[in-house]
């Protein structure tokens, strides 16, 4: 089982690394949310986005990622859910809702709010998970196990390559968000540069085909 070949390995983990790197809606909201808030935002938007990644792998696996794919309806409902939902959040943004100091309570209710809107940004993007459908099932090698075993752990290993990428990534920008937000002037416009940054998704999503 998951018996595969070094050049099944190189060619997949290729493709995870240059996945992972290519600039998306994930990585803004993640970035978005690290030079808003901190390293504790950052890593809070980060965990959301991949739990919500590893509910698209299970969806995929489980062959309901191929309804989103077959039905416009469903494409299209799900579409509008979320982009409604990152033009909400970024008028929420906008108006600085979040500003001030927070108290440790404040910070854990804040970051467990970060963490949902990760999940549901990722599971609120149709095209994610017609992605992981297309670009998946490309490594299933027949007698090598399952296809849906053979799905999970594909996916997995995408989301666990993620874990050497996008961490320092926060860790560089919680550095530079730390600095930069002693300076209340700088703290506003991070704000609304997050609030603009989610309704220009919201606005890019609900423009997006399949």
């Amino acid at each position: 089982m998951f018996d595969y070949s070094l050049a099944h390995w190189l060619a997949f983990l290729s493709a995870a690394i240059l996945l992972n790197l290519s600039p998306g809606p994930d990585i803004a909201f993640i970035l978005g949310h690290t030079m808003r808030g901190g390293k504790r935002a950052g890593f809070s938007a980060l965990f959301g986005v991949w739990s919500g990644a590893c509910l698209h792998v299970l969806m995929a696996a489980l062959g309901l990622s191929a309804v989103l794919a077959a039905s416009a309806l469903a494409f299209s409902a799900v579409k509008w859910l979320g982009a409604a939902y990152l033009v909400w959040l970024g008028i929420q943004a906008l108006r600085g809702g979040d500003n001030g100091p927070m108290n440790a309570t404040g910070e854990e209710m804040a970051a467990a709010r970060i963490y949902r809107q990760g999940i549901l940004v990722s599971l609120l993007n149709p095209k994610v998970a017609i992605f992981f459908l297309a670009f998946l099932p490309q490594f299933v090698v027949e007698g090598a196990g399952p296809a849906w075993a053979q799905l999970m752990l594909h996916g997995g290993l995408i989301i666990a390559v993620a874990a050497f990428i996008e961490p320092p990534l926060v860790l560089l920008g919680g550095r530079l968000a730390d600095a930069l937000r002693r300076n209340a002037k700088i703290g506003r416009w991070l704000d609304r540069s997050l609030g603009a940054l989610f309704v220009a998704l919201g606005v890019r999503l609900a423009l997006s085909s399949r």
